[in-house]
């Protein structure tokens, strides 16, 4: 068995059982690393000294039978915006060059202390304000299905790092999609969860509002277990999980306008496999989800741009010119504005907690609306760049609009994803009904 490709859970269940050794497994890692021609692409830093020190503490607790959870002994990679005590942590961005952290960010520290090993710090878009995954400053991964198109963003590294066989399970972060769309994209389960479930302190921002660390692994129980060990609560209990008698509501509109045939035809033959499997499915087209769409150019590049601006205008020669234009665009939103977008936004949360998802026991759409465009296309036009990232990060930023939990997941067709979106704070809740659409796929 190929145990660098094997789910993070069933590395730890081997573990357990004496199947295979902390110490085994983390060099194996590092050496499968160090040998891939592209590893500078997908791994901005390898930590190796800690990873080593961790998979030793990892194997005598193994050996003692002391291990303190399903993951310890695991190793996983990290985003460049979490901060790891010690480690240069600069956020895809030259504006942060040689920054280094005292201390790891509240969420690293979480897991490091319930065994998980730290192989290292992943590329990723700069400042995280891109849906493509391109960094032209720094590094751009190869998608694992196509080196040749965009890997996905901005968590690009962790994805392609888990999708490669150079980590069991990534942590990345979302602020509109940044984890999804390259979970998506490298045929992976990518969970964003309630905005505020996790501590974001010691993760570089981008926007506060909307900033939440997430998993990018290879089943929905990889995802329910690492979000258990940031949030520093019992993992969800997955068992039984099915979609049988399950309301399942597909929201029509919005995701689908100017959608490629390959990702809705992906799409529709996953729901029709639910519907064989026992869900229910309705077909909704919601009014808020159109109103809250256009309040994005109000909300996200403000913050963004109020956040970044003495650094962006002490040094924007620093910064590739596509996401300093992004930036930048935050300027041109007022206050009164900029404050009347979220009061009409907590407005639409409200009506679609009452009006839509209060009748479902979880939304579906596909992940992203279009497959990953050609890298080198997107790198010599603007234009192109700025329409393709949001296409990109339409449908993903519909749950961080209205702050709810999403999953990704495989659909069987490459660069494909559903995702199933579920209701604000009930993180334990989505992830077993993804459990269930994860058997359901898996069956159909």
């Amino acid at each position: 068995m190929d145990w660098l490709r094997a789910p993070a859970a069933q590395q730890g269940r081997a573990i357990m059982a004496g199947l295979l050794d902390p110490l085994d497994q983390t060099e194996a890692y590092l050496a499968a690393i160090k040998a891939h021609p592209d590893a500078r692409r997908i791994y901005a830093r390898v930590t190796d000294v800690r990873a080593r020190s961790e998979s030793v503490a990892a194997h005598d607790r193994a050996k003692l039978e002391l291990r303190r959870g399903l993951l310890d002994g695991v190793a996983i990679s990290w985003k460049d915006n979490i901060d790891s005590g010690g480690t240069v942590t600069e956020a895809g961005s030259k504006l942060l060059e040689g920054r280094v952290p005292r201390k790891d960010a509240i969420v690293l520290a979480r897991a490091a202390r319930q065994g998980t090993i730290c192989l290292g710090k992943t590329h990723m878009t700069e400042l995280a304000f891109s849906g493509l995954g391109l960094n032209p400053n720094t590094a751009t991964p190869p998608n694992a299905l196509d080196p040749d198109l965009a890997p996905g963003g901005s968590s690009s590294g962790a994805a392609v790092s888990v999708a490669l066989g150079l980590a069991a399970a990534a942590i990345g972060s979302d602020t509109g999609g940044s984890l999804r769309v390259p979970a998506a994209w490298n045929d992976l389960v990518g969970f964003k969860p309630s905005h505020d479930s996790l501590p974001e302190k010691g993760v570089v921002p981008l926007c506060r509002k909307f900033d939440i660390t997430g998993p990018i692994a290879r089943t929905v129980e990889d995802c329910a277990e690492l979000f258990a060990l940031m949030a520093g609560t019992k993992p969800a209990d997955l068992t039984g999980a099915s979609v049988a008698g399950r309301r399942l509501m597909v929201l029509d509109g919005v995701p689908f306008e100017d959608a490629e045939e390959g990702p809705v035809a992906a799409f529709e033959d996953a729901v029709d496999r639910l519907a064989r499997e026992g869900a229910q499915i309705d077909r909704v087209s919601s009014d808020w989800v159109a109103k809250a769409m256009p309040l994005s150019a109000s909300l996200f590049a403000p913050e963004a741009y109020g956040i970044w601006r003495a650094q962006i205008e002490d040094a924007p020669e620093l910064m590739w010119k596509p996401i300093l234009d992004r930036f930048r665009g935050g300027a041109d939103v007022s206050a009164p504005a900029y404050v009347s977008a979220w009061e009409s936004l907590v407005r639409i949360r409200r009506k679609w907690i009452k009006e839509v998802a209060s009748r479902h026991d979880a939304i579906l759409l596909p992940t992203v609306p279009i497959l990953p465009p050609v890298a080198a296309r997107l790198m010599a036009d603007e234009a192109e760049f700025v329409r393709a990232n949001l296409l990109t990060l339409r449908n993903t930023r519909i749950g961080n609009l209205l702050g709810l939990p999403v999953c990704t997941l495989p659909t069987g067709h490459p660069a494909c994803g559903i995702s199933v979106m579920g209701h604000a704070g009930r993180d334990t809740h989505l992830l077993y009904l993804a459990a269930g659409v994860e058997a359901a796929l898996a069956v159909g």
